[in-house]
Order: C-alpha cells, then sequence, then structure tokens
C-alpha cells in the first residue's frame, strides 16, 4: 500500500499520523491556509480525512460541498469496490455499504449564519474499514466496515485519493450552470430511504418523519403529524 497518496494540482495533503484530521483542518482554516488542504489519516480500523474549501457564496449554498463529497465517495467506491457493493448517503451525512452504517460525512464553517459569506468551511469524511475483533458478525447488523462486505483488498489511499478527485470534479461544478441540478439528479439516485420514514440527529433536534426530497440547497423537506418543514443543510454544522 502505498502511504503519499497523491491528490489533483489544486490540493495540498497533509499526514495528519494518529491525530485528528478534522480538528488540524479546522485549526490550519481559522489561521488562514489556502483552500484545498486535504488533512488526512489511515489506520487498519479507519481512514479519515478533511477538505478546507474556501466558498464564494454564502453558507447555505455552499454547504452543498457535502454533498459533493458524499457523492464523490460514491463515486470512488464505485470505482474501486466489486461491482455488488451498494453505496447509500443518508441526508444528514452517514455512509452506508449493502444497507449498513460504514462511515459519514460532516460539516464545520467559520459561521452558522446561512446567508452569511464563510471564511473557510471544512468537509470531513471517515469510513470504517475494519471492525474491532471482539464484534461477532450479525451482532452489529446497522454497523459495518469494509472487510465485512467484500472490500477488504482496498487500498485505503486509492480510495482517498479517488475520493480527492471525484469530489473536486463534482465542487467544481456547482458553479456550472445546470451543475446543482445535475449533482441533484445524481445524489437522489444515492439517497437512503428517500421518500421514506427517516430519523436523524441533528445537534441540537431529533428529527422524524417522511423524506419528501430536498430544495436547491439539498435541504430536507420532512413531512410528518405536525405538517412539511425544510431542515436546512446548514443545520448539520458541527461545533469544531
Amino acid at each position: 500500500m502505498s502511504q503519499i497518496p497523491t491528490f489533483p494540482p489544486l490540493m495540498k495533503g497533509l499526514a495528519a499520523g494518529p491525530a485528528n484530521p478534522f480538528a488540524i483542518a479546522c485549526d490550519q482554516a481559522r489561521r488562514g491556509v489556502d483552500a484545498g488542504l486535504l488533512t488526512w489519516s489511515v489506520s487498519p480500523e479507519r481512514l479519515r480525512a478533511a477538505l478546507v474549501l474556501a466558498p464564494e457564496v454564502p453558507l447555505e449554498p455552499a454547504t452543498a460541498a457535502l454533498v459533493a463529497c458524499g457523492v464523490g465517495l460514491q463515486n470512488a467506491l464505485g470505482v474501486l469496490a466489486p461491482p455488488e457493493t451498494a453505496v447509500h448517503l443518508d441526508w444528514s451525512g452517514g455512509v452506508r455499504v449493502n444497507g449498513a452504517h460504514a462511515g459519514g460525512l460532516r460539516l464545520w464553517s467559520a459561521t452558522r449564519d446561512p446567508a452569511a459569506l464563510p471564511d473557510w468551511l471544512v468537509v470531513g469524511v471517515e469510513l470504517t474499514l475494519t471492525l474491532p475483533p471482539e464484534w461477532e458478525p450479525g451482532e452489529t447488523p446497522d454497523r459495518t466496515a469494509l472487510d465485512h462486505e467484500g472490500c477488504g483488498d482496498l487500498d485505503p489511499v486509492a480510495i482517498l485519493e479517488s475520493w480527492s478527485r471525484h469530489s473536486l470534479v463534482w465542487i467544481n461544478r456547482l458553479d456550472d450552470p445546470g451543475g446543482r441540478a445535475e449533482l441533484n439528479r445524481e445524489w437522489s439516485g444515492l439517497a437512503w430511504n428517500l421518500g421514506k420514514q427517516v430519523a436523524h440527529t441533528l445537534p441540537d433536534e431529533r428529527l422524524c418523519g417522511t423524506f419528501l426530497g430536498v430544495d436547491e440547497n439539498f435541504g430536507m423537506l420532512l413531512k410528518n403529524a405536525a405538517g412539511t418543514r425544510l431542515i436546512p443543510l446548514s443545520r448539520l454544522i458541527e461545533e469544531d
């Protein structure tokens, strides 16, 4: 397995070692690092990475980068994983492999004001490569790892490299005419439980209802007994 990943020219890699690449990316972003920094860490158990962005639009439309990176991850696994491997995306960032949680995407920003232009935005990704050895197969049916789904031979650095390339393509398309609609179509085919009952835990609220779809900024349209409401994607932003 290659130890030094190769990223697209617009990205600069920073190995985090055993440290938290999400925390490092946020710290570097606050210090004014250029957009395109990609911090990463690979262990036998998991792959973690975070990408620093400098949006040129207000926060709410900028959060579509989370969706772009999610679709980028599915595209990467679609190329590298066995053809029977199914990868889906939860609206709230979860990554499912063959129906079970195998990782997720996360979002941080310099601001939580949806109308403000953020100084920086960080998208993080995590994939579970192996489960703890004490976990028996089938003991946690909603939790899985790549090696439990026939993907144990995948090189995590190759996944990281492919994710960076595919994500950059989708992020760039956000600025193109029709690019958001194209991303919406691609994502809708991967969305987990679209049109069905869902439950999502936000930093400040537990959401339950029927997942009707998303708006142009990928905010969730959720219907329950109280009616239909729009949950902006910016509600997923975490405290860094």
